[in-house]
């Protein structure tokens, strides 16, 4: 039996076919445009993540013997708003998960209806990549649009709508719209009405492990499959990634470093911090988790090598970096496109500082790794002064292949960082997803105890560790000291 993970990422969509073992037998990805049509805009054309994803499709399953392909599932990136007419015609680009031009939206939200009635509704305050400030945004300066809207959708649902002709979302991605009453697993009748909209343009709510339906008849003879190929609803990238690392019990933890890095944490029970400074949604478990979030984690050093370097020599910049020991003077801020944890501020800028004419570039490039591990430190000592426990963190996502990174981060975090058997993710957790879906497995933690393993252990050294302690508290003093020439400098672009 095979069973397929599909990935709706940001700049690409990833697919990836299991066996009833959970090995990986075959794989693709397949890229896509992503447009910034103004300063602090992020767009795409939802029809090319559909194009993409069949296409990849199509190389993924040759060779496969397709009658044993059995269900599909999805991960998807958060927050973005879809929007469809009544012909089911996409009504305008796509605003995506780090658009950042709804803070006049989460001002409103946060602090004319108030901070504390929206956290009451939905479990967190308004931050600018959230779906209903977009909505608002649409509403106030597209209002032809906003007429139009028949349905609301998510990213990873739309390419789940294209393939099963079934309206519908889960509870994990359902989260980070903040019109889900994230304890109650429901639509938040209050937020609806705020929003001007109604549960009829909505999908309705499934766990990330049920299905929602079989393939499409037509698509099912195009691709060549069974028509009873099941569609499993999957979830939010973050949540169907730590189901790929094996995150499901009760206090474990994962970091991933992808175009954005997030700390996740698996909790039992739903709760929410003083400050609202993490995000409380569902789990793809059917349980709960906290996230914080850092905007730009690969991001940063993807800028830093191929934009400013103008290389594409990642592996080069690296090395040159593990040379460069660390450096009590140089930080860097990752703060390249605003930042949420903890700052919720999308006015924060990127930022090297404390150089002289001693440091090179190697110590420029450490600066960025350390920092991006900083920022993700920020996230991980609110967890921990809510009582959740962390001494192992599994890690995922691209820059999870940088050996210096993982262990940068072992030793800014003070704990064991653990590789596991696959390093695939969100598609990887989507496709257990999918055989949980189907039935080989009756909970999801099941399937990640069979499934999930760890490879490597990475244990941080207590030397460097206390030097980054020095270091992060010095990192700390950073943001306070520039934030309002941040907002000053982003008022004059």
């Amino acid at each position: 039996m095979y069973f397929i993970g599909i990935d709706i990422g940001t700049t690409s969509v990833k697919l990836l076919t299991i066996d009833e073992g959970g090995s990986v037998v075959q794989s693709a990805v397949r890229d896509y445009p992503i447009s910034f049509p103004r300063a602090l805009w992020s767009e795409q054309n939802p029809e090319d993540w559909w194009i993409k994803t069949i296409d990849g499709l199509k190389e993924m399953i040759t060779g496969l013997d397709r009658e044993e392909i059995k269900a599909v599932s999805f991960s998807g990136q958060m927050h973005g708003l879809v929007v469809l007419d009544e012909m089911d015609q996409v009504i305008r680009p796509a605003i995506l998960w780090n658009d950042q031009r709804t803070e006049k939206e989460c001002k409103y939200l946060n602090e004319e209806i108030g901070q504390e009635i929206i956290s009451d509704w939905t479990g967190n305050l308004a931050l600018t990549g959230f779906t209903a400030p977009k909505l608002l945004w649409l509403r106030e300066n597209e209002p032809e649009n906003f007429a139009r809207i028949k349905k609301i959708m998510l990213p990873k649902d739309y390419v789940a709508y294209k393939m099963s002709g079934a309206f519908a979302t889960d509870l994990s991605d359902a989260s980070g719209t903040l019109y889900l009453d994230v304890k109650n697993r429901e639509w938040s009748k209050p937020m609806l009405k705020l929003l001007e909209i109604s549960e009829e343009q909505l999908p309705k709510l499934y766990e990330s492990f049920q299905p929602i339906g079989t393939m499409q008849k037509e698509l099912a003879a195009e691709l060549g499959l069974n028509e009873d190929v099941r569609v499993v609803i999957g979830g939010g990238d973050q949540a169907v990634a730590a189901v790929g690392g094996g995150v499901v019990e009760t206090n474990a933890c994962s970091l991933s470093l992808g175009t954005s890095g997030v700390v996740f944490a698996s909790t039992e029970q739903f709760f929410v911090d003083e400050k609202n400074s993490l995000h409380s949604f569902c789990h793809a478990n059917g349980k709960y988790h906290q996230m914080g979030v850092t905007l730009a984690a690969a991001a940063s050093l993807k800028w830093w090598v191929e934009e400013v370097n103008r290389s594409e020599d990642f592996d080069g910049l690296l090395k040159e970096a593990e040379e460069a020991g660390i450096d009590d003077q140089v930080f860097f801020l990752p703060y390249l496109m605003g930042e949420r944890t903890p700052h919720n501020d999308p006015y924060c800028r990127g930022t090297f500082i404390g150089m002289n004419l001693t440091h090179q570039r190697k110590h420029l490039t450490r600066a960025v790794l350390e920092g991006v591990a900083f920022s993700l430190r920020d996230t991980f000592e609110i967890m921990k002064s809510m009582g959740i426990g962390i001494s192992r963190i599994s890690i995922n996502g691209g820059g999870a292949k940088s050996k210096l990174w993982c262990s940068i981060i072992s030793d800014v975090l003070n704990v064991e960082v653990v590789k596991l058997n696959s390093n695939e993710g969100p598609a990887y957790g989507a496709a257990i997803l999918a055989a949980v879906g189907y039935g080989l497995f009756d909970t999801v933690e099941s399937a990640c105890d069979k499934f999930v393993k760890i490879t490597e252990t990475i244990k941080p050294d207590a030397l460097r560790a206390a030097l980054y302690d020095q270091k992060y508290e010095m990192f700390r003093e950073i943001y306070p000291a520039a934030k309002d020439l941040f907002k000053k400098l982003t008022k004059t672009v």
